[in-house]
């Protein structure tokens, strides 16, 4: 069985000889959108999946004073059905988390990439534009651009997903085929439940992951589903995606990115993020605490993925 080193070092420590510095941004004016347009937004919901609650994460001990705090809405960002926390040194999301309804589906064209600053948060605390211009890094979505997109609201919940704060760092390779269709395929076996998912995501932050202009990349990221299953019993999976080979090879745009299953549990502790009880309702947890032995399934598509 393959198993990620998360210990392991790349060469590599830098992005600069092979980033060029942007260029012409400081005379840019950035987009921000006004606190007051983002008011009335209800964001993340835990009484979505009905009698399955599933609260939003809380941060560890140590991790709670990385939190962004904000003073009208306490730990969280809150947009059209998805929600973001801020970590304060980073300038990035600790995580995200959407509610899906894919019984109700809206395709929204994506026409083009406007990204724009949360008003309810300083600049300065928002990685932003210069972070990737002119280099092999994408405007990664962390709440993916179709998730919330459902309802009357899909529209405004399109352009929600648009902003710095539910950005991060990644490698092109990262938008695989195998990744964005994880959400789709826990979706399709869950008919039963009207096709219902909750889903937290987030980067894997880790204090001598590799610096770059004013910032440092992740080099893993994670999702976090919660569920009915087609019995109506609650269930949770986990997973983890590891981008190091690719920025250590930034001249290939496109590669083969390494993702798996994992526990809940692992995810908790690798990012200090609570999930209270979820993990309670994945077998991958279950298991370990059964054997205590770490378990992990490499994924290559859907098919591997076991609920």
């Amino acid at each position: 069985m393959t198993t990620i080193d998360l210990a392991y070092r790349p060469r590599l420590a830098d992005l600069r000889p092979l980033l060029p510095e942007p260029t012409g941004l400081r005379a840019a004016e950035p987009r921000v959108t006004p606190a007051a347009s983002l008011a009335d937004r209800q964001g993340y919901q835990a009484a979505f999946l009905g009698d399955f609650p599933v609260p939003w994460p809380r941060p560890s001990a140590a991790l709670a004073s990385d939190v962004y705090p904000l003073p009208d809405s306490g730990d969280r960002l809150d947009y059209t059905h998805f929600s973001v926390t801020l970590s304060a040194s980073r300038r990035m999301a600790l995580w995200v988390g959407v509610n899906i309804d894919g019984n109700q589906p809206v395709e929204v064209p994506r026409s083009r990439d406007t990204w724009a600053y949360d008003g309810r948060v300083p600049l300065e605390a928002q990685l932003g534009e210069a972070l990737y211009a002119d280099n092999l890094l994408d405007r990664g979505h962390l709440v993916r651009r179709q998730d919330p997109n459902w309802g009357a609201a899909a529209t405004r919940a399109n352009e929600d997903t648009f902003h710095f704060t539910n950005c991060a760092p990644q490698m092109a390779a990262f938008n695989q085929k195998t990744w964005l269709e994880l959400e789709d395929y826990i979706l399709a076996n869950t008919r039963r439940w009207q096709a219902r998912v909750s889903v937290f995501s987030g980067p894997v932050l880790r204090a001598d992951d590799r610096p770059y202009r004013d910032a440092r990349i992740p080099e893993a990221f994670w999702k976090v589903v919660a569920f009915l299953g087609d019995d109506g019993k609650p269930s949770a999976s986990a997973y983890l995606i590891d981008q190091r080979r690719e920025l250590d090879e930034l001249s290939i745009a496109f590669g083969r990115l390494r993702t798996y299953q994992c526990s809940v549990l692992h995810i908790e502790q690798l990012t200090g993020i609570d999930f209270g009880s979820l993990s309670a309702y994945d077998g991958f947890s279950n298991e370990e605490r059964a054997t205590g032995t770490p378990v992990e399934r490499a994924l290559s598509g859907p098919a591997d993925i076991l609920l």
